[in-house]
């Protein structure tokens, strides 16, 4: 799972991002100016994401409302951190389905959603090998039911048809052979002038 936490260049900011690692997610870092994250928001598509108000509340709203927005980034969960007192109202009017919390309460959400993630993952891993487990007792079971019927398998019934195709060729070639030389034996004779007495 991965975080992208945008905040200024800080004092504060260094801390703040060790705490956030602590819970296991990958965090990458970069300042909410544009270009700069947003480049790094569609190259490796974050889980989640958040938005320090620390620092420039006002900038800090409009990237977090772009990124809410945008099409690459609108599924990913969006997180608020010290936001103003006097911007909550407008927060809550622009970014309904953002979350504000505090860096503690994130890092324990970061942690949570590690978690599930890491159990998908156990789950899908354990689902492709009991797929696996499947498809080779399937094979084997396809194997012992073709001895049992006395079938040969696939490979010796090639073989034993190319050997039948080779034979049956040898025995058409004298077949034709002998069958041309009974219509030359059968040619009628030249006929001979009879003999005088």
């Amino acid at each position: 799972m991965s975080l992208l936490f945008l905040h200024f260049e800080s004092d504060e900011r260094a801390s703040r991002v060790q705490k956030l690692a602590k819970s296991g997610a990958h965090v990458m870092v970069s300042e909410p100016r544009w270009p700069g994250f947003w480049e790094i928001a569609k190259r490796e598509k974050p889980t989640v994401v958040a938005v320090d108000f620390t620092h420039a509340p006002s900038h800090a709203l409009e990237t977090a409302d772009y990124i809410s927005k945008a099409r690459e980034t609108r599924e990913a969960a969006l997180y608020l951190l010290h936001v103003p007192e006097d911007r909550l109202e407008i927060v809550h009017k622009r970014l309904p389905k953002a979350a504000i919390v505090t860096v503690p309460e994130l890092a324990d959400r970061l942690a949570q959603l590690e978690r599930e993630a890491q159990a998908r993952a156990l789950e899908k891993k354990e689902a492709a090998a009991v797929a696996r487990r499947t498809a080779a007792a399937a094979k084997q079971a396809a194997k012992k039911a073709m001895a049992a019927a006395g079938k040969p398998s696939a490979k010796k019934q090639k073989a034993v048809s190319k050997s039948a195709a080779a034979g049956r060729r040898k025995a058409s070639a004298p077949a034709k052979k002998s069958a041309s030389r009974a219509v030359q034996k059968k040619k009628p004779k030249a006929s001979r002038p009879a003999k005088r007495k």
